[in-house]
């Protein structure tokens, strides 16, 4: 099959993928939170930069790395509380009365709980980049929520948030770019032909589609069947890899960094896995040899349908969000020892993990896409003919 018959006929399955992935990007808004992060105390320690006992500013590293990790309502660019740089987005909320739209900027890079919001007689505060219904007083801290006896969870109700925050944000700058490129590029064959030699935007990115399509798809799928699984191969590879080369911007979001996107990728790898499964594949699991051990091989093989897609999820995930944490890091031992002669030290070994994460950020996009494959091509592998093999050797 020619490179422009391949990508032209992939591309609507392109975007039909894409699509489904739209759909569940709303998930990416309901993030969790980490227990010892969420306190009930609106202290000095909460802020990322907070005045110290001597009268010096002090950077709580703890909370500029969640900042940077986690997803947020707003697109943070630079600055503290007081004198922040952001890009406002819509925030959606269905309340009981309804559906509540209003922009971020409303609560003036509040994210404490102090800043009240009404909207249609409803009153919203923003606390750790979750929205609850506000309090009708304000405690003695200044927040108008309230807490649970342990302290480590907010009492207040809290309606169905499905904001376009700042990881969905990225996901639809993502698929623009994926579009602009899988369109453009089908556009060149067309005027150049398959025949001429690749220039542009076809010299970089055919390449990578072969090597998929190739030694992805084809070798881990196989027997001519890898064709179909080719787009949303393609989609998963350049979603990811997109993804994690923005998220080495400092501005930009961790998308492959929440484990809520990384869940949504792994699932839709199980549907696929499964949906097209062959009847050994069921066999296999439902039924294992010898039958003596099937009360323990079956639960075993059951438990194997869900683990695979699940180590897709964590590895993707940990790789991303725990480079990007190393990184703040080792940038806050400047702060942190308040001494010049730490500072080349600490940007060197960013410097050095910074160009690892380049080298992590293609692996990675590699790694999840390659056991996609092989996850497809060992469900749809009929072994039949293997266990007739076996049967009539064992006689």
């Amino acid at each position: 099959m020619s490179n422009r018959t391949l990508i032209t006929r992939n591309l609507r399955l392109i975007f039909s993928a894409l699509l489904f992935l739209f759909l569940t990007s709303p998930i990416l808004a309901l993030e969790p939170t980490d227990p010892e992060h969420d306190s009930t105390h609106l202290s000095a320690e909460h802020h990322a930069v907070t005045p110290a006992h001597d009268g010096e500013e002090k950077v709580d590293i703890t909370e500029v790395a969640f900042e940077h990790i986690l997803d947020a309502h707003s697109w943070h660019l630079w600055g503290d509380h007081h004198n922040a740089v952001s890009f406002p987005l819509p925030v959606i909320l269905k309340t009981d009365a309804g559906v509540v739209t209003f922009m971020s900027s409303k609560f003036h890079h509040d994210v404490h709980g102090t800043e009240v919001v009404e909207v249609k007689g409803q009153r919203f505060v923003n606390y750790k980049e979750g929205i609850y219904y506000a309090s009708e007083t304000a405690n003695e801290h200044g927040q108008y929520v309230t807490f649970t006896e342990d302290g480590k969870e907010v009492a207040n109700k809290a309606p169905l948030d499905f904001s376009i925050t700042k990881n969905v944000t990225q996901l639809f700058l993502t698929a623009f770019i994926l579009i602009f490129m899988f369109v453009s590029m089908a556009n060149a064959y067309k005027k150049t032909g398959v025949t001429s030699a690749p220039k542009g935007k076809q010299s970089f990115l055919e390449p990578m589609v072969i090597f998929v399509r190739d030694d992805i798809a084809k070798e881990n799928i196989g027997g001519g069947k890898h064709h179909k699984f080719v787009p949303y191969l393609l989609t998963v590879f350049f979603l990811i890899l997109i993804n994690n080369v923005l998220g080495l911007i400092p501005v930009s979001a961790n998308l492959t960094g929440n484990i809520a996107f990384t869940l949504v990728l792994s699932v839709v790898t199980l549907i696929v896995t499964n949906i097209n499964a062959s009847g050994t594949y069921w066999k296999h699991i439902f039924a294992p040899k010898p039958a003596a051990l099937w009360i323990i091989l079956m639960p075993i093989e059951l438990v194997g349908v869900f683990s695979k897609p699940f180590a897709l999820m964590i590895r993707l995930f940990a790789n991303i969000a725990g480079g990007h944490i190393v990184v703040i890091s080792l940038v806050g031992l400047i702060f942190i020892f308040k001494s010049y002669y730490i500072a080349p030290v600490s940007i060197a070994f960013t410097l050095f993990i910074d160009i690892l994460e380049c080298l992590v950020a293609l692996l990675q996009a590699y790694i999840f896409t390659m056991l996609t494959a092989l996850f497809i091509g060992s469900a749809m592998e009929d072994h039949s003919h293997d266990e007739a093999h076996g049967e009539a050797a064992a006689h």
